[in-house]
């Protein structure tokens, strides 16, 4: 991990660089499995299937067989987990439900607004290196709750063509039945353009790796929505002396070990915190069952030292972390001025694994500095915010006037009549 100390402001930008590849560098590649996946449909998707994911496969479509023999391979304590992780989410999102907003913004205007839901949404779940099952539940379940009417998943099979068995478990327990074994670039295309078997949808949601955030995003040329632009994962802590440092060096390793291109920054106003943190990283590495994924994305992270806790937010402000993690004795003071980040985590027994599933808030982040402009996924994602309006004779008595000079000030004639007709009739 590279170690910076006191580094000058003008020097941030560099130290803060993503070790992720710039769009340029593969949107070729993901253009080429768009065109031809819009031109083939499942032809070209089952192409890919066996090009990137090393297997042919007679039938897209998870049937109902496959799903209950997943469902015994699942042992009972992972289930009950599972269960467990799924009620705290369905609570936590339950909670973001909201009223219908209605007023009269004057007598006889009434105005109100009202959520509905996306009626045809994708949830993208990777499966390469780690099949996220988890990711499921931070999908499906906010989907459910808005009240989505199709709910298509896709994820990667295996060179044999097998789901992991916890994947389809999470998805029957989500009452999701509609699984298709794609996934990368050739899953979005797919979604975005509908083949035979994959229907179309409105919106796509889900993380994975650069070329499927790359996808996503041209997706939303073709006029798909997507949740966000959800990368390579990454976590940033700060923590002073008052912190663990075995805690802040296995929050670190957590997210590294996720994929080579993840990356994880250490911010302190503490040199003693430094080098004991940086201590515990290359005992805990050590044993990591993924410790060779790990290694490689700790040499693409930092280790920072700052003068004090207001340059410290400066700086966390200015990267604008995916997780963020507080272990200090100033909590308060990052909490409430922090103004860039996905999800936070206070305290040392707040670890981020812990939101990755099963506290109940979603782990669907923005990542690469997105957490600047950004949520991460909720409620609301899955829904459209619709207004509507009624005005009654008094009320264009009172508001038609005012339409009409504004109409006409612009030029627009007709709006204007619009108008004009109608309180012609009631005079």
């Amino acid at each position: 991990m590279k170690q910076f100390e006191y580094p000058e402001k003008a020097d941030w930008k560099n130290i803060l660089q993503r070790p992720t590849a710039t769009v340029s560098d593969i949107e070729s590649t993901v253009t080429g499995v768009f065109k031809d996946v819009e031109r083939d449909g499942d032809v070209a998707v089952n192409s890919y299937t066996a090009k990137f994911d090393g297997v042919k496969l007679e039938n897209m479509l998870v049937g109902s067989e496959e799903i209950e023999e997943a469902i015994n391979q699942v042992p009972d304590q992972l289930k009950n987990a599972i269960k467990l992780a799924k009620s705290n989410i369905e609570k936590f999102h339950s909670a973001q439900q909201t009223a219908t907003v209605s007023l009269e913004t004057m007598p006889g205007v009434k105005c109100w607004q009202e959520k509905r839901p996306i009626q045809k949404v994708g949830l993208y779940i990777p499966g390469g290196t780690a099949p996220l099952f988890s990711t499921i539940l931070m999908l499906a379940v906010p989907a459910k709750i808005a009240g989505c009417k199709e709910i298509v998943l896709c994820t990667p099979p295996d060179t044999s063509g097998a789901i992991n068995p916890a994947i389809l478990y999470t998805a029957q327990l989500c009452g999701i039945t509609n699984i298709c074994k794609v996934g990368g670039i050739q899953a979005i295309a797919a979604l975005t353009f509908g083949t035979a078997t994959i229907p179309q949808v409105y919106k796509i949601f889900g993380p994975g790796n650069q070329y499927v955030t790359v996808a996503k995003q041209l997706a939303t040329k073709y006029g798909v929505a997507i949740d966000m632009p959800a990368g390579p994962s990454e976590l940033l802590v700060v923590a002073d002396d008052t912190a663990n440092p075995k805690f802040v060096a296995a929050d670190l390793l957590s997210q590294a070990e996720h994929g080579v291109d993840s990356q994880v920054l250490f911010v302190s106003t503490s040199s003693t915190m430094l080098d004991s943190v940086a201590t515990e990283l290359e005992l805990q590495i050590a044993v990591l069952p993924r410790k060779d994924i790990a290694k490689k994305s700790i040499a693409n992270s930092r280790l920072i030292l700052m003068e004090n806790k207001e340059e410290a937010l400066e700086l966390i402000n200015a990267y604008g972390p995916e997780h963020f993690i507080v272990c200090t004795a100033e909590d308060e003071f990052y909490v409430n001025n922090i103004a860039n980040a996905g999800s936070v985590f206070v305290g040392n027994y707040t670890p981020e694994s812990a939101g990755d599933y099963a506290s109940g808030t979603n782990h669907t982040l923005p990542t690469n500095g997105y957490a600047k402009q950004y949520s991460g996924v909720n409620l609301d994602s899955f829904m459209k915010s619709m207004t509507f309006q009624k005005i009654s004779e008094d009320g264009m008595k009172r508001i038609g006037n005012a339409i009409e000079l504004m109409a006409e000030a612009e030029g627009l004639q007709a709006h204007k009549n619009a108008v004009t007709v109608r309180l012609n009739s009631l005079l």
